[in-house]
C-alpha cells in the first residue's frame, strides 16, 4: 500500500512537471459547450457538463499549485517560451467562462463575482508579466517557430472578462455605467490584440513552410478568438439601453460585431481544409493531445455567439447554424474527453 501511494505521488509529480500551460482550455471548452447546450435546449447535458467542469477546474488548480510548489523552474521556463508562455492565460478565460456558467445555469452572481475578481487579477498579472518577459528575452525564436494560435489566448482571455463583466451588470444596477464602460474597454483591447496577432499568424502560415506537425489544434483559436469577440459585442449591444454612451455607439459596436463574426465564419472552411490536409499528409489516426481542447472551444463558442447574434439582429435564419453545429461541438467534446480518459488510464493504471 505504501509503495502504491509512493508510485501514485511520483506519477502525480510527473503530471505536474509536464502540465501544459494551456491545459485550462479543457475548462474553457467544457464551459462553453455547456452554455451552448443550454441555448439549444439540452438542459441535462448542460448541467452535467457544468458539474464536470467544476471538477476539472479544481483538479487543474491543484495540479498548477503543485507545479508552483515543486517545479517552479519548469513553470517559469514555460512562461518565457514564445510558443507556450501565453498559454497560461487560459486560466483567466477558464475562470471567466465558469463565472458565466454560474450566471446562465444557476443564476448565482456571488460565485460569478468571485471568479470575475480572480480572473481580472490574474489577467493583469499574467498578460503584463508574460509579455514583458517575452519582450526582454535576449535569445528569441524566429517568427516561424515562435508564433502560433496560442498567442490568441490573449484575445480570448480579454474578451472573456468583457463578457462576464457585462453579465454582472444585472447584479449591480447602481454601477452599470462603470461596469459597462469597463466591459467596452476590454472589448476594444481584445479587438486590438486580435488584429495585431492574427496578422503575424497569417503571415507565418502563408509565407513559411508549413508541415503537418506544424499545424496543430491551437490554430483553431484563429476562429475561436473572433467568435468570443462576437459574443462580447452582442452582449454589449444587448446592454446598450442601460448606458447612454453605449446606446450612442450601437452602430459602431454592431458593425464591429458583424465584422468579427464574418471573420470567424471565413476561418471555418480553411481550418477544416488544413485539418484534412494534415491527416491526409500524415496518414495518421486520432491520438489525444491536450491541445485538442483548443479545437473544441472554438466550435462551442461559434455556436453561442451565432445564437446571440441571431437574437440581437432578429435574423432568425442564423439559428440554423447553431442548431446544426451543436452536434459537432458535442461530438468533438465527447471524442476529446474519451481520448483524455484513455490517456489518464494509461498513465496511472498501466
Amino acid at each position: 500500500m505504501r509503495q502504491f501511494s509512493a508510485n501514485l505521488f511520483e506519477k502525480l509529480k510527473s503530471v505536474m512537471k509536464e502540465l501544459p500551460p494551456a491545459y485550462f482550455a479543457l475548462v474553457m471548452a467544457t464551459g462553453i459547450v455547456s452554455i451552448a447546450s443550454r441555448s439549444m435546449g439540452f438542459g441535462a447535458i448542460s448541467i452535467s457538463l457544468f458539474w464536470l467542469n467544476i471538477l476539472f477546474f479544481i483538479c487543474l488548480l491543484l495540479l498548477t499549485t503543485g507545479r508552483i510548489i515543486f517545479f517552479r523552474h519548469s513553470l517559469f521556463s514555460d512562461m518565457s517560451n514564445h510558443s507556450r508562455g501565453v498559454g497560461y492565460l487560459t486560466v483567466v478565460a477558464a475562470a471567466s467562462i465558469m463565472g458565466s456558467q454560474f450566471i446562465v445555469l444557476r443564476n448565482d452572481f456571488r460565485v460569478a463575482v468571485f471568479l470575475f475578481v480572480f480572473s481580472l487579477i490574474l489577467w493583469v498579472i499574467l498578460i503584463y508579466v508574460i509579455f514583458t518577459v517575452l519582450a526582454v528575452r535576449t535569445e528569441k525564436p524566429t517568427l516561424r517557430d515562435g508564433i502560433n494560435g496560442i498567442w490568441l489566448i490573449s484575445t480570448v482571455s480579454t474578451q472573456s472578462i468583457s463578457v462576464l463583466s457585462s453579465m454582472l451588470v444585472y447584479d449591480f444596477p447602481n454601477h452599470r455605467q462603470l461596469i459597462l464602460f469597463f466591459s467596452f474597454l476590454m472589448f476594444l483591447m481584445g479587438c486590438m490584440l486580435y488584429i495585431l496577432i492574427i496578422t503575424l499568424i497569417f503571415y507565418r502560415i502563408m509565407f513559411f513552410k508549413l508541415t503537418p506537425e506544424d499545424w496543430s489544434r491551437p490554430y483553431w483559436i484563429n476562429m475561436g478568438a473572433v467568435a468570443i469577440t462576437t459574443l462580447a459585442g452582442t452582449i454589449l449591444v444587448t446592454n446598450s439601453p442601460r448606458a447612454t454612451f453605449l446606446e450612442r455607439l450601437i452602430p459602431f459596436t454592431m458593425g464591429f460585431t458583424l465584422f468579427f463574426w464574418s471573420i470567424a465564419t471565413w476561418w471555418i472552411p480553411l481550418l477544416l481544409l488544413l485539418e484534412a490536409w494534415r491527416y491526409i499528409a500524415r496518414r495518421g489516426t486520432f491520438s489525444y493531445d491536450p491541445q485538442d481542447w483548443g479545437m473544441v472551444f472554438p466550435l462551442g463558442m461559434y455556436n453561442v455567439c451565432t445564437f446571440q447574434l441571431s437574437n440581437i439582429t432578429g435574423m432568425e435564419f442564423l439559428l440554423d447554424i447553431p442548431r446544426f453545429l451543436i452536434y459537432a461541438a458535442l461530438i468533438a467534446w465527447a471524442v476529446t474527453f474519451m481520448g483524455m480518459v484513455r490517456s489518464i488510464k494509461r498513465l496511472f493504471i498501466l
